[in-house]
This record gives structure tokens, C-alpha cells and sequence, in this order.
């Protein structure tokens, strides 16, 4: 479904990822995770066609990912970026229905999406009118979601998405994104720093570090059977508030 062979991104003299190959299961969840700078915005970015690989092939699905494709592409791929990145000048209703409009669906189809997304993202409908600004930290993350999801794309992406809220509502999403990936049965790359975060959410955890995969798999992987000293101290740096009694 997605995969990067070989991929090389460079921004002037610094070097975001390196040499990096990764294949994408189809139908399941896929966490990125490691430290600030390590390149996992980036993979987002290129699955997304917003920056293009100095070498190697970024594909989704069977489509190469370039320059005459990555508007097709991106119609395909729902992408939720870190604090939600909404319109503040356009009401909920308009920042979620934009691309559907842009794509020239009927006034009736919209309206229908819409409605199947306020359900299952528990948006409540009478905010609907109202911008960015009047609505909770919850509440702008949930339309967020609602505008990736908007065009029904085979792929989510989703960076950070809960990095701004606080930790009783960063729970309660996490519970319910989880019940939607479910449901919908997409294939969703997510970053995230939190490896408690990474392992709730996905089926498999790939851990990055200055531009490079470092290992890939389930969380006991990490724990039991760390690829380098860097995994060890990545993992014992996620301290447990009880860790520091």
C-alpha cells in the first residue's frame, strides 16, 4: 500500500532521512516514533507528495509519487497535521467539507459525509457553525480528523495529532481514534513521540533516529530484544509517573 525504497531527503546541507526503505501494511495501523528531528514528519510529508525524495522512490498504492502524480495522490490520502492546522477564518462546517467542495461533490453528498463523520467522530453537530477559536482542544483534533476523512481516503496520515491536548482528553481520544481505525479498517501512518501512545495505537512501531530506521516491530520487541543501546535508552527514557516515587 505504501513504501519508500531507498529514499534520501535532503534540505540544503541537512540530510532528514537517509537512505530509508520502508514498506506499509495495507489495513493496519503503522507508528513512527523518535526523537525531535529524526525524519518522521517527513515521511509523512513525502507519502503526502508535499516534498519530494532527492533520491530513491516514495509509491502509494501502485502510483509512483512525483511530480505529475501527487495531486491524484493526495486525493487519496487523508492528512492530519500536528495541532490540526485548521482554517480560522472558516466555521467547522466549512474547514471539514472544503476539499469535498473543491472535488465538486453534490451540496446533498456533502451533507450526507458530513453527517456519517459527525457520528463517528462524536463531534457534537451544533458546533458545527461555529470557528476554530470557539471550539475545545478536543473538539478542533475531532474535525481534524473529520476534514482527513472527509473524501473517504484509502490512506490516513496523522502527525502528532494529540501533542496539544491536554492528558484527560489526550486519553480519551486515543480510546476513540483506536475504535475508528478499527472500523474503518485504513491504513494509518502516525507519529508520535510517546511510546505508550505508539503501542496502543498500532499494530507495528517504527523507531527512527537521525533520519534512519532503527527497528521496527511490536513493543516487547523493543523491550526484550533491542536492536541498539540507542532502542534501550529510548525506551527507559519514556519514565512512568510512578517511576519517579
Amino acid at each position: 500500500m505504501l513504501a519508500l525504497h531507498g529514499v534520501t531527503k535532503r534540505f540544503g546541507d541537512t540530510v532528514a532521512l537517509d537512505d530509508v526503505s520502508l514498506d506499509v501494511t495495507a489495513g493496519r495501523t503503522t507508528a513512527l516514533i523518535g526523537p525531535s528531528g529524526c525524519g518522521k514528519s517527513t515521511v509523512l510529508r513525502l507519502l503526502v507528495g508535499l516534498v519530494r525524495p532527492s533520491d530513491g522512490e516514495v509509491m502509494v498504492g501502485d502510483v509512483l509519487v512525483g511530480r505529475d502524480t501527487e495531486r491524484a495522490v493526495r486525493r487519496t490520502v487523508g492528512y492530519v497535521i500536528q495541532e490540526g492546522g485548521l482554517f480560522p477564518h472558516m466555521t467547522a462546517r466549512r474547514n471539514v467539507t472544503l476539499a469535498a467542495r473543491h472535488a465538486g461533490w453534490t451540496p446533498e453528498r456533502i451533507g450526507e459525509r458530513l453527517e456519517t463523520l459527525v457520528a463517528l467522530t462524536s463531534f457534537p453537530g451544533d458546533a458545527l457553525d461555529r470557528y476554530p477559536l470557539q471550539l475545545s482542544g478536543g473538539q478542533r483534533q475531532r474535525l481534524a480528523l473529520m476534514r482527513g476523512l472527509m473524501l473517504d481516503p484509502d490512506v490516513l496520515l496523522l502527525d502528532e495529532p494529540f501533542a496539544a491536548l491536554d492528558p484527560v482528553v489526550r486519553h480519551e481520544l486515543q480510546e476513540e481514534l483506536r475504535a475508528i481505525f478499527e472500523r474503518l479498517g485504513k491504513t494509518v501512518v502516525l507519529v508520535t513521540h510517546d511510546l505508550a501512545e505508539a503501542s496502543f495505537l498500532g499494530h507495528e512501531i517504527v523507531l527512527m533516529d537521525a533520519g534512519r530506521i532503527v527497528q521496527r516491530g511490536a513493543f516487547r520487541d523493543f523491550v526484550d530484544a533491542p536492536a541498539t543501546p540507542f532502542v534501550t535508552r529510548f525506551v527507559r527514557a519514556q519514565r512512568a509517573p510512578w517511576d519517579a516515587s
